[in-house]
């Protein structure tokens, strides 16, 4: 394959994986409840998923190494095992919820019984990772995963103040609930900087044999692919506010998102945006069931890899397989996985400082990079981001009290 169109397969399938059934209902509540005031924080939010996806690609091009080999080498035993446990927990409460978001987008076509839905959710992500190759895993789910892009149709067709969403983009805060504008500017930042997306990108650069000579192809990818999926993400946003606005509801099902691209593209809108639905959620329940595998097998040295036979690698198939039956018996026990989801965007953040740290010092040791260390830009970047995302990760269960879990 060529590098220009391993490049552009590799942006589209970024941006095709970018949202999620908690960034679709975080984006849009959040335009419903405060306009376009938290644009901001979306913004931010890109520039910092690229900047850690960058630093963990290229560490895997140049170690050969993902994400969790290097917590374990720079965390030490005790608080590496800390971060492994927290990240396996998170992977699982997001897991729960694509699971249960796939079986609502189901019952909402045929019509059938939720539960049985979720165990079919089951079996058919239980045969995809069993099944596919992982580049098939990338592409098919990325690439499908695109026609969320209905959602930037959508918002355009409402005709958006671009005055508005240009102030947007400046921080102000909102005449009343400080509070509630502090969780969800917190939930923005998470949802955007989801931890798995960085643990499976990077494990995805070590299963694709990347090397040195595939850096610059890593921030391609990153840089172009993520800004195009938090166009999408700001698209949903917008919608938020000048659909869900008016109608002062909240997407509480994914069936609501789905109307509104009824409402300005008829029947086909419906369907591409139900299609495309499907394949976000359905590819981030396979992220985060591979992410937690990934992560438990790079901590304790497993052999690990898609590109493994499982015979040669039987601890992480184990791993990927029991986190996809934990995380439907997680729905099946009738929790809400809009709730499910919004926990596990809230602790997402508490654990984003400890699994970025160790990636910093790394990418930023001469001794182990080589010329490959991180430059000025992205070493001021990374640590200013550490900065935010240790305040936010302080702020957000206090935060998820005070505003009882974001009902104001």
């Amino acid at each position: 394959m060529s590098r220009w169109l391993e490049l552009f397969l590799g942006i589209l399938t970024a941006m095709g994986g970018f949202v999620e059934i908690g960034e679709l209902t975080f984006m849009m509540n959040a335009g419903s409840k405060f306009d376009y005031r938290l644009l901001w924080v979306v913004l931010l939010g890109v520039v910092g998923i690229i900047v850690y996806g960058e630093i963990a690609g290229r560490i895997a091009c140049v170690r050969g190494q993902g994400v969790f080999n290097v917590i374990r080498e720079r965390a030490g035993a005790r608080l590496g095992l800390l971060t492994v446990v927290s990240s396996l927990l998170v992977c699982l409460l997001t897991c729960a919820a694509e699971i249960g978001a796939i079986a609502l987008l189901w019952q909402l076509l045929s019509g059938w019984p939720y539960r049985g839905l979720v165990l079919l959710a089951l079996a058919f992500l239980l045969l995809v990772i069993w099944w596919f190759p992982f580049k098939w895993i990338e592409r098919v789910f990325g690439l499908f995963g695109l026609l969320m892009t209905v959602f930037v149709v959508v918002a355009w067709r409402m005709q958006p103040d671009w005055g508005e969403v240009a102030l947007g983009l400046v921080p102000t805060l909102p005449p009343d609930k400080p509070l509630l504008y502090a969780y969800y500017a917190v939930a923005l930042l998470s949802a955007v900087m989801l931890p798995y997306e960085t643990y499976f990108y990077g494990a995805g650069a070590v299963e694709d044999h990347w090397t040195p000579h595939d850096i610059r192809l890593n921030r391609g990818i990153v840089i172009v692919g993520f800004a195009l999926g938090g166009l999408l993400a700001a698209a949903l946003l917008a919608i938020g506010k000048l659909y869900l606005g008016p109608l002062q509801v909240e997407a509480g099902l994914p069936g609501t998102a789905a109307m509104s691209a009824a409402t300005r593209l008829g029947r086909a809108g419906l369907w591409l945006a139900l299609a495309g639905m499907f394949f976000a959620f359905a590819g981030a329940a396979i992220e985060t069931a591979m992410s937690a595998a990934y992560g438990l097998a790079q901590f304790f040295g497993w052999p690990w890899g898609k590109f493994r036979a499982p015979r040669k690698a039987p601890r992480f198939v184990l791993a990927w397989v029991l986190v996809l039956v934990a995380a439907t018996l997680v729905i099946l026990t009738g929790l809400d996985p809009i709730k499910v989801v919004e926990y596990s965007i809230v602790f997402s953040v508490v654990i984003l400082p400890l699994s970025y740290f160790p990636m910093m010092a790394i990418s930023r040791d001469r001794d182990i990079m080589g010329a490959h260390v991180n430059g000025a830009l992205v070493n001021v970047l990374g640590w200013g981001y550490f900065v935010l995302i240790s305040v936010a990760a302080v702020a957000a269960i206090p935060l998820l009290v005070l505003t009882h879990g974001g009902e104001g």
